[in-house]
């Protein structure tokens, strides 16, 4: 019998979730998928763009096409701000799933703050975004960690970004980014080099995930907006969601703890058709 293949893939009710969930059932994975929306039609905007616009996107049908390979689907709803929530994720995986092997860390707080300047930016917000973009991504690392350790191995991929180490090329509508979002990314982005420091010689692998600029359903409507789609050629989710359920397959093959560019990975190793033209 082969080593078993199950995922915990947070934020999957659209976008790189989404896209990544659907890419590891592909190759085999059962999916735990967690997300706040459950049913299509009830997914809000609350970005600053966003204006409480209606978005597409469900845990349910993201289930269904998950299904629709051929693999199990496990959604759970989980909202980031509630750690007991994120707590009790985990532990329905492990239970209905009977463990996991690969947790990617990919939900993020969509609500404002993201995009704004600091001097309109207010402390609720940021807290809201260390809350919601580090601390919930601790609980949860936490919460899956003694499984894997008990089991000798495991991979944990963290969806990072291009803000967490660089500095925009302009201000906030001239393709540049709010201090809160690039905070919180530059703050878990040392989570993946500390764990594979630490608990590497115990099995654990942990990588950060850079997607690049990503055309979600999101920033699909949004990008004009915020002043980013004069500054960037986004490529559509599946191309993070294939380097992701690539990583999974092959972490043997990556440094434990770097930074894996999504967009070069799947172009070097011909994984998707080119989207920049």
């Amino acid at each position: 019998m082969g080593a078993q293949r199950r995922a915990l893939v947070t934020g999957a009710s659209r976008g790189i979730g989404k896209a990544a969930a659907i890419a590891l059932a592909e190759r085999g994975w059962d999916v735990a998928i967690t997300a706040r929306t459950l049913t299509e039609g009830h997914g809000v905007d609350t970005s600053e763009a966003g204006a409480g616009r209606t978005i597409p996107g469900s845990l349910e049908t993201t289930a269904a096409l998950i299904e629709d390979t051929g693999g199990r689907a496990l959604p759970l709803v989980v909202d980031l701000h509630e750690h007991d929530q994120i707590a009790a994720c985990v532990a329905t995986t492990i239970e209905v799933l009977g463990g996991v092997e690969l947790v990617v860390n990919n939900a993020i707080d969509s609500g404002p703050g993201s995009m704004t300047p600091i001097l309109d930016l207010t402390i609720e917000q940021l807290e809201a975004k260390l809350d919601a973009n580090v601390v919930a991504q601790l609980a949860l690392i936490k919460a899956v960690l003694p499984s894997m350790l008990e089991h000798g191995t495991g991979t944990i991929i963290d969806v990072t970004s291009n803000v967490a180490t660089h500095d925009p090329p302009g201000p906030i509508g001239e393709g540049g980014w709010g201090l809160a979002y690039a905070a919180s990314k530059a703050a878990f982005h040392r989570f993946a080099p500390l764990l594979a420091i630490e608990l590497g010689p115990r099995g654990i692998r942990a990588f950060n995930l850079d997607p690049g600029f990503v055309v979600t359903e999101r920033q699909e409507v949004n990008a004009a907006a915020l002043g980013l789609d004069r500054h960037y050629v986004g490529a559509p989710p599946s191309v993070p969601g294939l380097a992701i359920a690539w990583l999974a397959g092959h972490p043997g093959d990556v440094e434990n703890g770097s930074t894996v560019k999504a967009q070069r990975l799947v172009l070097d190793r011909g994984l998707h058709p080119d989207w920049r033209s």
